[in-house]
């Protein structure tokens, strides 16, 4: 029971981010009307960095797909470690309103990482 529903989680946080970084290539998701300020501002400055969406919708896609799948997953789970550190840290100063459901990501992010923690053992050794 318990492999069904990890695989369920992490098959849909992979679609989530699959989802997000083909949003960043494509934008067919529009950007919301009421945006707080903070945020709109965020996102212009990150934007004007021509190179930095691009390669965060690549690592979303790769790490989203590698999520998804059992067998990559624990790899999947370190590649997006650092967009979901970033996630989160935007929702903590900037959009707190998206604060419950980046904790909820990053929790399974890290529940993944640390039930994955024997097949890290050998990049540290």
């Amino acid at each position: 029971m318990k492999n069904k529903i990890v695989n369920v989680l992490c098959i849909l946080m992979g679609l989530l981010f699959i989802n997000g970084g083909l949003n960043k290539i494509f934008k067919y998701i529009p950007i919301p009307d009421d945006l707080p300020e903070k945020l709109r501002v965020l996102n212009e400055s990150l934007e004007s960095i021509v190179w930095l969406m691009p390669l965060v919708a690549v690592v979303e896609l790769a790490g989203g797909i590698l999520f998804a799948v059992p067998k990559t997953r624990a790899l999947g789970a370190i590649v997006l470690f650092p967009v979901m550190t970033g996630i989160l840290l935007v929702h903590i100063f900037s959009a707190p309103e998206g604060l419950p459901m980046a904790i909820i990501l990053m929790a399974i992010n890290l529940w993944i990482i640390y039930e994955n923690r024997e097949r890290y053992m050998a990049m540290l050794r």
